[in-house]
């Protein structure tokens, strides 16, 4: 049965975005994908039933992915609408708006798995090797560069970094990653390295008589744009000799699979990476169990 709350589904919409933002901590960007992805549901709701939600919604979740899947969306993206619908039926219940989840017994849509884009530790090192350090900028980029793969970042909190964030002489960048959620990465002594050089050398002729709180800087003392980012590493993947799509992401995943291929443990790599559930981590585990078996093939006597 229904409990019957005067309610409108935009406010209990509003109610469920809410509670993503203060209760579950998600970040803005996740949160405004949810609400696409609600709303377009509540539409079609409107369109084909009064636009009340209730536990007989199940023939019309769907009736909704099938037409989504007609509309051309790919699997990963119908996936992340019914994710967003699972969420909010489930806060229904929870609020006691519903006794019972329509979403429930739905199963995501078969994507495959997609797995991550991950560079040879050779290709990492040519590509940390392409910026000039004979220059400023060469020396800026080096440093940034080397953080992003010695910390596992993406690139919007590399570049979001300020410098109270950074302990050298500990080894240590604290991060603020999807939700402002912190963590706490270790960086090892090249990224120490390169980032001291870049302190100490071209930081403050940059900034000249500014100030600024972040730790990399590009024009009139503001940070980096994720743009600029992805232009400078698109610049000098083509230098080291880079023929695969690099992305900031390229070299965040590269981080977790080497860390793997090394020994370490998945539940360490999910910590360092801020993953909340482990289960995000262990798609890296497919790209070691692969680099395994080429080893195995290719060394064992009867590989």
């Amino acid at each position: 049965m229904v409990r019957q709350k005067a309610t409108s589904p935009d406010a209990l919409i509003d109610r469920f975005l809410n509670y993503l933002l203060v209760e579950k901590g998600l970040a803005q960007k996740t949160i405004e994908a949810y609400s696409r992805d609600i709303i377009r549901y509540r539409n079609f709701l409107a369109v084909n039933k009064s636009s009340a939600f209730s536990e007989e919604d199940t023939p019309l979740i769907l009736k909704h992915l099938i037409l989504l899947r007609k509309s051309g969306l790919k699997a990963r993206s119908r996936a992340r609408h019914l994710v967003a619908i699972r969420g909010f039926y489930r806060f229904l219940v929870q609020e006691k708006i519903l006794q019972n989840d329509p979403a429930r017994l739905i199963d995501l849509p078969k994507s495959g798995l997609k797995l991550p884009h991950v560079l040879s530790k050779e290709e990492i090192e040519r590509l940390l090797n392409a910026p000039d350090t004979d220059k400023a900028l060469g020396v800026r980029d080096a440093a940034m560069l080397e953080l992003l793969y010695a910390a596992g970042l993406r690139v919007s909190e590399l570049i979001n970094l300020k410098l109270q964030d950074i302990n050298l002489e500990a080894g240590f960048v604290r991060i603020f990653g999807k939700g402002s959620r912190e963590r706490i990465v270790p960086i090892g002594a090249h990224a120490r390295e390169k980032v001291s050089t870049y302190l100490k050398t071209v930081r403050p002729k940059r900034l000249k008589q500014a100030t600024s709180p972040y730790l990399f800087i590009a024009r009139a003392a503001k940070p980096m744009t994720r743009q600029g980012f992805w232009k400078l590493l698109r610049r000098y993947a083509i230098k080291a000799g880079l023929k695969k799509n690099i992305t900031p992401h390229s070299l965040r995943h590269s981080f977790a699979s080497h860390l793997l291929e090394g020994g370490a443990d998945l539940r360490a790599v999910q910590v360092m990476l801020g993953h909340v559930d482990i289960s995000t981590t262990q798609i890296y585990t497919h790209v070691t169990r692969d680099h395994l078996k080429k080893l195995h093939q290719k060394y064992h006597p009867r590989g």
